[in-house]
């Protein structure tokens, strides 16, 4: 096998053409793709399963086309979405070792990646503000969480996500690219390209801070902030068995947004702090925060919905199955 330093020296003199990006795997386990793609082929199999399944659960049941379930349908279309984003490059450079990546698909990946990102982060914010509804004003759940009410909350998530990503993506696109075009990840993120930069990125350091304060810092402080509200509504007036109640219907929520805000405050610490790191740290660290969301959550909440996990076990009902 050749040294790590030897590839990427090859690969800078064959970068030359400005079309094309540069993608690498495992640093230091370029001999064992193969084998690495095998679990990966594994996650990537789990997380469309389930997350397909629980969209099929969901639009198959009437009786789930509830509030909650349509906002934890819009979280498994963006699982999805987020998971398909990256598969593409990632098991055609484990598999066939192909590392090339014209610019124009490299920024489309950059900008669904990203923008499926900020969506995962803008549904938990929805979901915690059905949570707190659902908890904290019971009586008129119904009538302010309406059908017409999800679409608009499901369209204005889209248009935050295109118009937080965009001008990011138009930012980079503009400036030039040095000689070298090596990617130090398996996919095309903003933080990995901006470093290929030859030219003054200000402005966009400036607006990427400025995207963190308004979603990365803000989504999870106003979760935090209905989830504040409803142990107070809580403590103040129910039983002990009511509380119980309230807070286990919450924590399927509260672990999907520790799998999405634990990974992501662990790559922000590494890129801030651990810059010296060996980049099999970082590559890690990037696939988990990427691939943990989408695996975890459909298996969170079909292990504790118990709804969701009644209709996938009559989804899958031979009787089912053989009616329809």
């Amino acid at each position: 096998m050749k040294p790590h330093s030897s590839v990427i020296s090859e690969v800078t003199n064959t970068t030359q053409d400005p079309f094309y990006f540069i993608l690498t795997g495992i640093p230091g386990f370029e001999a064992s793709h193969i084998w690495i793609s095998i679990p990966f082929c594994c996650l990537y199999t789990i997380s469309i399963v389930g997350n397909a399944t629980i969209l099929t659960v969901i639009r198959t049941e009437p009786s789930f086309h509830q509030p909650m379930y349509l906002f934890l349908s819009m979280l498994a279309l963006t699982d999805l979405g987020l998971i398909l984003t990256t598969l593409p490059t990632v098991m055609q450079l484990l598999w066939f070792n192909i590392r090339e990546i014209s610019f124009e698909a490299c920024f489309a990946q950059f900008f669904f990646l990203h923008g499926f990102s900020f969506m995962e982060s803008s549904v938990l914010l929805a979901m915690s503000f059905d949570r707190y509804v659902a908890i904290c004003r019971p009586l008129h759940y119904a009538s302010i969480l309406t059908n017409e009410v999800i679409g608009r909350i499901g369209f204005a998530i889209i248009c935050r996500c295109v118009l937080a990503v965009l001008p990011s993506l138009f930012l980079l696109k503009r400036l030039p690219f040095c000689c070298s075009h090596l990617l130090s990840h398996s996919y095309c993120l903003h933080q990995d390209m901006i470093h290929l930069v030859c030219a003054d990125i200000r402005v966009n350091s400036w607006y990427g801070f400025a995207l963190v304060l308004l979603i990365i810092v803000m989504d999870p402080l106003l979760i935090v902030l209905s989830y504040t509200l409803i142990l107070k509504n809580i403590l103040g007036t129910a039983t002990w068995t009511e509380r119980l109640h309230a807070l286990n219907n919450c924590l399927c929520h509260i672990l999907a947004v520790l799998v999405l805000y634990v990974p992501m405050v662990g790559v922000s610490m590494t890129h801030r702090f651990a810059k010296n790191a060996s980049p099999l740290v970082h590559v890690i660290m990037s696939n988990v925060y990427l691939l943990a969301p989408p695996v975890m959550n459909p298996i969170i909440y079909s292990a504790k919905t118990k709804q969701i996990r009644q209709g996938i076990i009559h989804l899958f009902s031979p009787k089912n199955m053989h009616s329809r």
